[in-house]
């Protein structure tokens, strides 16, 4: 398919990234990307805090400063009370407020199922760009938030999720990753994603295929949910995490002693992540304890980039 295109793409649908960056000025790019989805908790504030974190993640992933967006609505108005979607809307705008970002407006529609999201708009220099293919050899692998939340969520469904463990991975999901990325700003950072619906294995396997760089894993380093283990040994696994593992299997190995919990883990679809980010060696134990001062406790030194594996994912 040929798409539209001109000179001042700097990120476009010609590679996989995050966003899309377009060249204003020498020293002035937007970002632009747009993201929505249906409810994940039964709480409609939440999930509007939710829905925003996660299209705001983008941006931050990109390495920019998102600065305005709009509301992108789908409500089922002759079903539920429109009291539904003002918490909705309300988390949003505060989850919105929280960023420094400007609400310009929106587009709704009569949607017999709930949606709701934003589009964003962030600024970046166009030198200053960080995507998902720039890893470099040696490079060590930074993960910040915790894998497991849609273990959890399934479990959630089931009702088996005491209300302090649904609070506490509530506010994870609301977390806006925004400490993260300015914290890596002072760092020479090679490359960064978030790690969303494609699970952690699906965001790195986009980070090095078709490349000459693959990816070691240390899996006794992975912040994790601790209570998702335990749900992942009852089955409690979304059907998303099974499709990851179908689709990236050829990519990953694991050795006989990566329990299968972990495996389910790694694969597990994520709403608003935390960022992967690669870095030079020499400089990722300082960002790391920089991220743990600023806030990002979760946050744990995961892997490396090898170059014996070349497009390959290994479990150690």
């Amino acid at each position: 398919m040929d798409f539209p295109c001109d000179d001042n793409v700097l990120v476009g649908l010609q590679q996989v990234d995050d966003a899309g960056v377009y060249k204003i000025s020498d020293d002035l790019a937007l970002i632009q990307t747009v993201d929505f989805f249906t409810p994940i908790v039964d709480d409609p504030y939440w999930f509007g805090q939710i829905a925003a974190a996660n299209a705001l993640s983008d941006v931050y992933a990109m390495g920019g400063i998102p600065k305005t967006a709009m509301n992108l609505v789908g409500f089922p108005s002759s079903q539920i009370d429109i009291s539904v979607l003002r918490q909705i809307i309300k988390g949003g705008i505060d989850k919105i407020k929280e960023a420094e970002v400007v609400l310009l407006g929106g587009h709704s529609v009569d949607d017999p199922e709930m949606k709701y999201g934003l589009s964003v708009t962030g600024f970046i220099h166009p030198d200053k760009i960080i995507t998902k293919k720039g890893l470099k050899k040696g490079d060590c692998l930074i993960l910040t938030k915790p894998l497991g939340v849609g273990i959890v969520n399934t479990a959630i469904k089931g009702g088996l999720v005491s209300k302090e463990v649904v609070e506490k991975v509530t506010k994870i999901m609301a977390t806006l990753n925004r400490k993260s990325a300015e914290i890596m700003q002072d760092y020479p950072v090679h490359a960064c994603t978030d790690i969303t619906g494609f699970g952690l294995v699906g965001h790195m396997a986009e980070m090095v295929e078709n490349s000459e760089l693959g990816i070691r894993v240390f899996a006794d380093s992975l912040p994790i949910i601790q209570e998702a283990l335990e749900w992942s040994q009852m089955g409690f696994v979304p059907a998303g995490a099974h499709k990851n593992r179908e689709y990236r299997s050829s990519m990953v190995n694991f050795p006989f002693n990566i329990s299968r919990e972990i495996q389910d883990l790694v694969f597990d679809p994520q709403t608003s992540g935390g960022l992967l980010i690669g870095i030079a060696k020499a400089r990722a134990e300082e960002l790391l304890q920089d991220l743990k001062k600023g806030g990002c406790s979760h946050s744990s030194l995961i892997g490396e980039v090898v170059s014996d594996k070349p497009s390959y994912i290994e479990f150690v």
